[in-house]
């Protein structure tokens, strides 16, 4: 018979403590629904804010976030709101006539035009006719898609392009939903990480996970996709990143490229199952946070 382990809840002590109010990234403080910002009335209302009594109150809790006279509250657990030039990884949802609906976990669907897509092969033509009853051929509903956001309209839904060939329809791998608070803006999205996996990081909080391509096929306009089985040291690598991205997200730390290599180096002492422990999560987590400190100090 199977060894079961039994574990019993246990109270444990904090190991990070948080920071003091008003002590964050460049002095930006935490707000909770209808705390005070700010009495002055030169400031300019934004996103997550409400003027009342002639002081300018927080709606939402989140990070008071400063431009110029400009104040708005980023809330920590939210929907994606999208902004132009972002990296998103969605779900098709819906195939229309010249266009795909998506789910990027925004309010509202996002939409993929045909006309904002590269054909298969790369070719730069009108679209015709033809192409549009061959949509399904392209991209069906279930399929997981990279791409960029290229306009955002007025009531929040944002359209988007696959235009480059880094963007297109993913293969295997697998995908992680985080909150879009905890994604890290940076200059690139798409890492290739030195223990043998790759990641995308979407802005929406969809997280895809896959094993890093031998050669790129720039031939093949973000279509072919590789069935080709998975050796069991990638999905062991995959599944053990996987692990770690869900343990920074209970220990609500950034997610961008040095945090999951930090946090994968840190947990290569555990088995990849023990990763959803509690208790390997926070030592895991405090360890990356010290060489993340030590790296920034």
């Amino acid at each position: 018979m199977a060894g079961v382990e039994v574990r019993l809840p246990a109270a444990r002590e904090r190991l990070a403590q948080g920071l003091p109010r008003g002590a964050g990234e460049g002095g930006r403080d935490l707000v909770a629904p209808g705390d005070t910002i700010t009495t002055d009335p030169g400031y300019m209302r934004g996103h997550g804010t409400y003027m009342g009594n002639e002081k300018l109150v927080a709606s939402v809790a989140g990070v008071v976030d400063r431009v110029n006279k400009l104040v708005c509250v980023k809330a920590l657990k939210t929907r994606y709101n999208g902004e132009v030039g972002d990296i998103v990884v969605g779900r098709i949802t819906e195939v229309q006539q010249k266009r795909w609906k998506v789910e990027t976990n925004s309010r509202l669907d996002s939409v993929l035009l045909l006309s904002s897509m590269n054909l298969p092969g790369g070719e730069l033509r009108r679209r015709s006719a033809e192409d549009e009853l061959a949509m399904r051929d392209y991209l069906q509903e279930g399929d997981l898609i990279s791409a960029e956001v290229q306009a955002v309209f007025s009531d929040g839904a944002v359209s988007l392009h696959t235009r480059s060939l880094k963007y297109g329809k993913l293969a295997q791998g697998v995908l992680v939903q985080v909150s879009p608070s905890l994604v890290k803006r940076q200059k690139t999205h798409f890492h290739d990480l030195p223990c043998g996996a790759s990641v995308i990081l979407g802005n929406n909080g969809f997280i895809w996970i896959y094993p890093t391509p031998g050669q790129k096929d720039e031939e093949a306009g973000g279509f072919v996709t590789n069935l080709e089985p998975v050796p069991l040291p990638d999905r062991e690598v995959i599944s053990r990143l996987r692990n770690c991205i869900l343990a920074l997200v209970a220990q609500k730390l950034m997610l961008y490229d040095t945090s999951i290599v930090y946090c994968y180096e840190a947990s290569l002492s555990h088995q990849i199952k023990d990763l959803l422990k509690a208790e390997v999560m926070e030592e895991v987590v405090l360890q990356t946070r010290q060489r993340l400190l030590e790296l920034e100090g």
